[in-house]
């Protein structure tokens, strides 16, 4: 089924109005489904091509409703790279996020701090990434269109847009780098060194190859990671996936006011 039909089969369940903004839940965020009103949720079992996640904390289900006065839609769960072993496992979900006519895509996750000013539970806000060792989503990209530039990944106009909301609710919220690691073993302290030296802020699992893939379809990117612990060797607390989902939601209240306050001051609504 290709993604023109996948949106289709969306629309006829949740209704024709246009969706603005899509926002995929990263480890642990799921509840923020809860603040969105008039809400459908399809399970991705039902939309062809959608990811299965395998991990805790992701719940499969895509969710469209209102937040903050706007339609959006909220993937709940999303599939990572160490599942699989494919970097393009998201692909599929955001063409028909594209296909849906969204223009924006907000991307969250749960990420370990190498700040000392980066706290448990607080937000990041990424301004840029570091991904140079793992797979990219578009080897095999047939044409020459795999050649995106991504000079500005992360929209400069929704960083400040996403800055100011945090401002006029009094949340603290950083800009820093973000560095993929492949997972699922949590980063040495040796490799928390060297991201460091390379001007890392915050290490995850995920985001990145969305990143591209939805760079690549023209679609605007914010990104938000979720402070849940201090990387290896910052800290004696030993890092488990238990305690990422435990102190993530602490963090997703955050994000949830952040959006919210964005989307009713006008996110964009443009199409790619």
């Amino acid at each position: 089924m290709t993604p023109e039909a996948v949106a289709d089969h969306i629309r006829a369940r949740t209704g024709p109005a246009p969706i603005e903004v899509a926002i995929v839940l990263g480890s642990g965020l799921s509840g923020l489904c809860d603040a969105v009103t008039g809400a459908a949720s399809l399970p991705y079992a039902t939309l062809p091509g959608f990811p299965m996640p395998g991990v805790s904390g992701h719940a499969g289900q895509l969710v469209v409703g209102q937040l903050g006065g706007r339609r959006v839609a909220a993937l709940a769960g999303r599939a990572h790279y160490y599942e699989s072993g494919r970097p393009d496992a998201m692909r599929v979900a955001l063409e028909v996020v594209r296909a849906l006519g969204v223009g924006t895509v907000v991307l969250t996750n749960a990420a370990g701090a190498l700040r000392a000013d980066l706290r448990p539970g607080g937000v990041m806000l990424i301004a840029d990434h570091i991904g140079l060792w793992a797979p990219n989503p578009l080897v095999g990209n047939p044409s020459d269109t795999g050649f995106v530039d991504m000079g500005a990944a992360y929209d400069p106009a929704l960083r400040a847009a996403l800055a100011a909301a945090a401002e006029a609710e009094g949340i603290a919220l950083p800009q820093g780098v973000y560095a993929w690691c492949s997972g699922p073993s949590f980063e040495t302290p040796a490799e928390i060194r060297a991201l460091r030296h390379l001007g890392a802020d915050a290490v995850g699992m995920s985001t990145v190859p969305e990143v591209i893939l939805a760079r690549h379809l023209g679609l605007r990117v914010a990104g938000l990671s979720i402070i849940t612990n201090m990387a290896a060797g910052l800290s004696d607390v030993p890092l488990s996936h238990a305690q990422t989902q435990a102190v993530a939601p602490t963090g997703g209240a955050l994000v949830q006011r952040i959006l919210t306050r964005w989307l009713a001051g006008g996110a964009p609504a443009t199409a790619p």
